[in-house]
């Protein structure tokens, strides 16, 4: 007799699991395991009488998701009917793939897959689990159905439950007008969750269990966010962003404001796959970022078959748009080991007003009075061996694409940030991506502003360098906040948080040794650095547009940035303290780099050299902030001899931090 479960009311449940083995036995309880044996999922099969299919997580012996339920809601097809197990397939991936462009060079991609196939009288649908070390993954397949075409989705509800009331790490609430992915955070349990949270949602399930919800490979679709449950005492609902009517943007701060439909959030042809829905597990936040690359692996690999134009490398914005300007940025960027500079907005109009063509020079003249001649500009960088890049406004680029596209690539543009785009509900999502794709034809690298949060498509694009999604240097935040951010936000990928480092608001932020060790925890294949600052020889701006604008000193320090690279062939979280310590080493080379943050008390940390190679000394450059350095950034430096076993103590004063370049002696 062939096994039914019941999947009613537009609703079908989801199993989520690492398989060693699969049995069908109706009534039968279905436990998998992963690899290492501590992620174990439990599949329930129900009667007639039950509401739907249950699955229940458990790391470590202990239940981190009780049974939970997936719903598809659907005027096209109906899912209330009986469905039956027509087929389940089995498969296991042992795989390793070399990003040259990430967090660790060498990225593992082991899991195991079950594709169920459910079938009722009305309805086909397909179940893809997979499930890795790092965590469980799970999405849909809606195949072709008789003569159907196409399907109109008007929701995906997850019902995730839980036993307690777990503390969670917050967005705002989703609100018109309010920045969510770039806004504060809030620790708090789960029942007071907001509306529209962002994901990764960062869950403390226990002092040794840390998890994130989390979405991967989100194309062409609606963006899913997270909200408190009602159904159980404790849960989390997830659903998807309906299209916004009546577009309105703020703007200075590009927030978006109009009314969210509440159906056909999603259109698709048939057959379609949904993004995956991820769950990330480890026994701490240290772990939970080491293994972020679990989101690229849940993507397509590299769709670019030539990749060599594709150069990571750090920037300097250039903020008085004039000629002389730019030569003076690239004189620097090139002395300072350096790769691109950057021309921001305002140099074709105001970029928030529709009317301004991105396929001009027309300077804004409240940002700058010119001359302003691209082409000499892209041309003496190339000479210098530096890019340059260009803001536009998605205003432009939403008309404009395929015309600036090719323009830009005659002036010798290598790159180009994409500014106030829209997210959120399908159209967005599905234009963006296809922007990506189209500037990638065009050998132009792409940074994403404002909103936008990464789900792993740099692995298939990997011209999509990094995006915002972050309360960055730009907006003055604390270090406190940013050793949130860095255990959050920074699980979905890279994050441009454009490191200040003259500005004075450094001194509100932090510190400028913290400011140093941003480059190292805050993973971005593009670093923007001094992001306030000008290059020495820059006509000076007074119109203070751009806040406090400073000239680059010579400060003894910045051979730090110099010397910091920007893509890692290792990644090792060393403390992780979330909110209020943060120590990450990487290695590039035979180099290792390493960057503390401290948050809003003193303490006394301990690096421990053990990640070095064995048997082989190496000499440590250490940069502290020290009162009595009388230089306008007061860093001392000091060196000190080292091995893998050796340690180091150091006491870091509050909204203070530390940074050191590690490099072997020969």
């Amino acid at each position: 007799m062939k096994p039914s479960w019941k999947l009613t009311s537009n609703l079908f449940c989801l199993l989520v699991a690492l398989v060693v083995s699969f049995g069908c036995k109706q009534n039968t309880e279905i436990e998998v395991k992963s690899p290492n044996g501590k992620n174990i999922l439990t599949f329930y099969p129900l009667s007639e009488a039950q509401n739907g299919i249950t699955f229940s997580v458990q790391n470590n012996g202990r239940k981190v998701i009780l049974p939970s339920v997936l719903e598809l809601k659907s005027n096209d097809i109906d899912f209330s009917s009986l469905f039956e197990i027509k087929s389940v397939e089995n498969s296991v991936v042992e795989n390793e793939w070399i990003n040259d462009f990430g967090e660790r060079k060498l990225t593992p991609d082991n899991y195991a897959q079950v594709k169920i196939q459910l079938e009722s009288a009305a309805a086909r649908v397909n179940l893809i689990c997979r499930a890795y070390n790092e965590g469980v993954a799970f999405a849909y397949e809606i195949p072709e159905q008789g003569d159907l075409k196409s399907i109109r989705l008007d929701d995906e509800v997850i019902n995730y439950q839980f036993a307690d009331d777990h503390e969670v790490w917050s967005t705002p609430k989703r609100e018109p007008g309010v920045l969510t992915a770039q806004g504060e955070y809030q620790k708090i349990p789960l029942s007071n969750l907001q509306e529209g949270c962002e994901r990764p949602l960062v869950i403390e399930i226990a002092d040794d269990i840390k998890i994130a919800l989390a979405e991967a490979k989100l194309v062409n679709y609606a963006r899913l966010s997270y909200s408190s449950g009602k159904d159980g005492k404790f849960s989390i609902t997830s659903s998807l962003d309906g299209k916004l009517q009546e577009l309105k943007q703020d703007t200075i701060t590009g927030a978006l404001e109009g009314q969210w439909t509440q159906h056909s959030k999603v259109t698709m042809e048939l057959p379609f796959q949904s993004p995956w829905r991820v769950v990330m597990m480890a026994e701490d936040h240290g772990k939970l970022l080491e293994h972020n690359y679990l989101l690229q692996n849940l993507n397509d690999s590299c769709a670019i078959k030539d990749v060599s134009w594709i150069t990571p490398g750090k920037v300097l914005r250039e903020g008085t748009l004039t000629t002389k300007g730019g030569f003076a940025a690239i004189d620097f960027v090139a002395s300072h080991n350096m790769q691109y500079v950057h021309f921001d907005a305002g140099w074709y109009g105001n970029e928030m007003y529709d009317g301004s063509d991105a396929t001009t020079i027309t300077l804004d003249p409240n940002r700058s009075k010119g001359p302003f001649d691209i082409e000499a500009i892209c041309k003496y960088a190339k000479a210098k061996g530096v890019k340059v890049m260009l803001y536009v406004n998605r205003r432009a680029l939403e008309k404009q694409l395929d015309e600036v596209l090719p323009l830009y690539k005659k002036w010798g543009v290598a790159g180009i940030k994409y500014g106030f785009v829209r997210v959120g509900d399908q159209d967005a999502t599905a234009w963006l991506h296809e922007a990506i794709k189209k500037t990638a034809e065009y050998e132009m690298i792409m940074d994403v502003h404002d909103e936008y949060r990464p789900t792993g498509f740099s692995r298939t694009y990997p011209n999509l360098m990094t995006q915002e999604g972050i309360a960055g240097d730009e907006t003055t935040v604390t270090n406190a906040h940013t050793l949130i951010t860095m255990f959050t936000r920074t699980l979905a990928g890279a994050s441009d948080n454009t490191v200040c480092y003259y500005n004075k608001r450094v001194e509100k932020m932090g510190s400028h040794a913290s400011q140093l060790a941003k480059t190292v925890c805050i993973f971005s294949p593009l670093q923007f650095l001094y992001w306030y600052d000008s290059a020495p020889m820059a006509p000076i701006k007074k119109d203070a547009l751009w806040g406090n604008t400073k000239h680059i000193g010579n400060e003894p320090e910045l051979e730090f940035f110099n010397n910091v690279p920007t893509v890692w062939d290792e990644t090792k979280v060393l403390h992780a303290e979330i909110g209020e310590l943060g120590v990450i080493a990487r290695r590039k080379g035979n180099d290792w780099f390493v960057g503390c943050i401290n948050g809003e008390a003193s303490k006394n940390v301990k690096v421990n050299f053990s990640f070095l190679e064995e048997g082989t000394n190496y000499s440590a450059k250490i940069y502290t902030d020290d009162e009595t350095v009388k230089t306008r950034t007061r860093v001392k430096i000091q060196e000190k001899q080292v091995n893998a076993k050796d340690s180091v103590n150091l006491k870091v004063k509050a909204n203070n931090g530390f940074a050191m370049h590690i490099q072997l002696v020969k």
